[in-house]
């Protein structure tokens, strides 16, 4: 508690130095927002070996939610609060029951106050989000899934103090400490208490990234992205991380030996190369290769598979419960070592509507995945979209461990 007190008066203490030096400068507020309704379906394997009958990872099959998301601002010359309040009901089924949830929370907030020319100060939930790529980031520890090939996902910040430096318009610098992971951050908090040091500079032409990040109980994560314009159609960029993983599950290629459980696995190097084509008409084709050198090899991914099919065939008897659980919940965020990733969308500057397809293949298993996106504008404020994502495979490839399709079906009303 006293952790938390402290931080609740950090926050304060900085508002209230905000407001007294900028009691004499005029305030501007400003509003927008968007009410979503959808409805959502996953047709779940029934030959899963990771999800024996739907029981361990407890998919939704049919989900019918409605949402609102709100940005408020309010600024002078020196001080700018926002905040990102979202209102979230859901009732979702499977073959287990129905449950239903409901909430009210920051997604993100900042208070920033700009203490000279080139200094400022900020404290909230931010999303420290960053990065070109769109299959993965791997150059952010805190948005390895950056949320970039699901245009609906909602992303929430970090709960952190940020110093921010920026000495010239090409350059800036900032330090942050970083208390937890916001809105849901899980206990332990992989990265609570840690600390960010980020530095960005950006040319004509290219732009390079460089974050350096410690946590209390983990090894230093390193990461950089960079980016070059080599014409008005060509864009060529990257990402790389050096990374440890913490209670990380290790799957033998000895199909004898069990999956083991590493405090901390041995440093290692992920990196993604990507280019982005522009036509004249304004849409955009992206081509990345990424390896993940923390996934697992062909060899591993197939006896991970092989022990999971192993522990399905007598679940739930047993050790196949904590078997199973391990391989869901702690198996690196990408199964494999290998992937291609595709993507070509349109103008995202149309009025009439947005569309964006995806093909992704784990060059590991040999497994491939197919995801689109649409949105139009049928009148005025009101639009509609389908989001669907459908694996190419079996139940012991990546993609389509879990489920044979999922679709998402909405509406969306921008406010104001």
């Amino acid at each position: 508690m006293s952790f938390y007190l402290r931080w609740t008066l950090l926050v304060l203490t900085t508002a209230l130095c905000m407001a007294a030096q900028a009691e004499q400068e005029p305030w501007r507020a400003s509003w927008d927002g968007a009410v979503y309704g959808y409805a959502s379906s996953m047709n779940v394997r029934d030959d899963s070996v990771l999800n024996p009958r739907n029981y361990m990872a407890k998919l939704a099959q049919r989900s019918d939610t409605a949402e609102a998301r709100f940005n408020l601002k309010v600024e002078n010359e020196s001080v700018r609060f926002t905040a990102r309040p979202i209102l979230f009901s859901q009732q979702a089924r499977n073959v287990l029951g129905s449950t239903t949830k409901s909430e009210a929370y920051l997604s993100q907030w900042q208070a920033r106050w700009r203490m000279g020319e080139n200094l400022a100060l900020s404290g909230g939930r931010e999303l420290l989000n960053w990065g070109p790529a769109q299959f993965r980031s791997p150059s952010s520890p805190f948005y390895f899934n950056n949320g970039r090939s699901n245009p609906m996902s909602e992303l929430s910040g970090m709960d952190s103090l940020r110093l921010s430096w920026s000495p010239a318009v090409s350059s800036s610098v900032y330090l942050a400490r970083i208390f937890d992971s916001g809105h849901a951050s899980i206990t332990p908090d992989p990265w609570g208490n840690s600390w960010l040091l980020k530095a960005d500079w950006r040319g004509e032409e290219s732009a390079l990234g460089v974050a350096l990040v410690k946590a209390e109980s983990q090894a230093m994560f390193v990461g950089a992205h960079m980016q070059y314009t080599l014409s008005d159609a060509w864009l060529l960029y990257g990402e790389l991380a050096s990374s440890t993983r913490s209670n990380a599950l290790i799957s033998p290629v000895d199909a004898n030996q069990p999956f083991t459980i590493a405090s901390e696995t041995s440093r290692q190097t992920d990196g993604l190369l990507g280019a982005a084509y522009t036509f004249e008409n304004g849409q955009n084709f992206n081509a990345e290769y990424f390896h993940y050198e923390h996934g697992y090899s062909a060899d591993e991914s197939r006896v991970y598979f092989a022990r999971a099919a192993n522990a399905a065939s007598i679940f739930p008897t047993g050790n196949s419960i904590p078997s199973l659980a391990s391989a869901l919940s702690l198996a690196p965020s990408l199964l494999g070592r290998d992937y291609v990733h595709l993507v070509w969308q349109s103008n995202m500057m149309e009025s009439t509507g947005f569309w964006r397809m995806m093909y992704t293949r784990n060059l590991s298993d040999s497994g491939d995945e197919l995801g689109a996106y649409g949105e139009t504008v049928l009148s005025g404020q009101l639009s509609a979209y389908l989001s669907a994502v459908l694996p190419l495979g079996n139940a012991r490839q990546e993609f389509s461990s879990l489920f044979q399709y999922a679709a998402t079906l909405g509406v969306k009303i921008a406010l104001p």
